[in-house]
């Protein structure tokens, strides 16, 4: 990865793929990349950023309005935290055979965590917590779908690759955002046919977005969820 900059733009320039067209976006974090086909040059990227400066400029300032809506959550009793797409209150408790446990309708947590390990102990019990409730479960989807969408996906992983939701991999391996596993079912499947696609077409191509629309009509319905509400995605 590269980083480059045209005029007032700072974008990341991704490897070329073996892809007819252009691919800009605008990530979870802000960041802006670049996956250009595999002849084009870096100074013909610059040109191809600054044609499309305008589009550039929209969508960077509707991204820095839906993350004025970023949610900044405490550990203390009574705090929300969303799983599966519902919420679950907080519940500090002083014994429990495991560091957190969703039981009773609560995120049970040990409290000595907290009080030996700061804040950044809980943060990684529950991060902990998605990784190992989430791997079935979405190994289940990527089965379930792969069918659907006519594709041999390699292995599931669930890890935190920063500021994507998921990752396909040239060999079909299938990365996906422990933070995935916040959000509702709809989207953790709308997530997982999007990767799988991939398989098929590695651009977002016309071609590509045909072939997620076979699986899910209402993917455009499911996109958007996740556009407007990702951001609430955190701890």
């Amino acid at each position: 990865m590269q980083l480059r900059q045209v005029r007032d733009i700072e974008y990341h320039l991704l490897p070329g793929a073996d892809r007819q067209t252009t691919d800009i976006v605008i990530e979870r974090n802000g960041i802006i990349t670049v996956r250009p086909p595999l002849k084009m040059t870096p100074e013909q990227v610059d040109e191809t950023v600054l044609s499309k400066r305008m589009w550039i400029y929209r969508n960077l300032a509707e991204w820095r309005e839906l993350n004025s809506k970023k949610v900044s959550r405490e550990w203390v009793n009574g705090e929300s935290f969303p799983y599966l797409g519902s919420h679950y209150r907080l519940l500090l408790v002083n014994e429990q055979d495991e560091p957190l446990k969703l039981k009773d309708g609560r995120f049970c947590l040990l409290r000595s965590i907290i009080e030996t390990g700061g804040k950044e102990a809980p943060y990684r019990v529950f991060e902990d917590f998605y990784q190992q409730k989430g791997l079935n479960r979405l190994t289940k989807r990527v089965a379930y779908f792969s069918s659907k969408v006519g594709v041999t996906p390699g292995k599931v992983q669930i890890k935190d690759i920063g500021y994507r939701w998921a990752s396909c991999l040239k060999n079909g391996d299938l990365y996906f955002h422990w933070k995935c596993l916040m959000a509702p079912l709809t989207i953790i499947d709308y997530i997982v046919v999007h990767e799988l696609c991939h398989l098929h077409h590695r651009d977002h191509s016309l071609a590509f977005w045909n072939e997620v629309d076979k699986v899910l009509p209402d993917y455009r319905n499911r996109k958007e969820w996740l556009r407007q509400r990702g951001a609430e995605l955190e701890l």
